[in-house]
């Protein structure tokens, strides 16, 4: 594993090209950090507890749960 330090505002890239992905440091509040995340349309982002608990329960498809997330009334933001 890599451990990388970063301030707000700062980023971290992954791969190159077209199928570059950046992850930007947007905030960070006491035990909390926010995160942006540009990546290509075809790559699927998930948070890591929703695909565990999906897979302990094996009742709901990850993609699924992901897409009902998404659409949940949390908000989100595409930058």
């Amino acid at each position: 594993m890599l451990t990388l330090t970063r301030k707000p505002e700062e980023t971290i890239v992954i791969g190159d090209g077209k199928d570059r992905i950046e992850v930007i440091v947007k905030e960070i509040r006491r035990n909390q950090v926010r995160l942006g995340i540009v990546a290509p349309e075809n790559v699927r982002i998930f948070r890591k507890e929703l695909i565990e608990r999906d897979e302990i329960s094996d009742a709901v498809d990850p993609t699924e749960q992901a897409r009902q997330d998404v659409a949940s009334p949390l908000p989100f933001r595409r930058e």
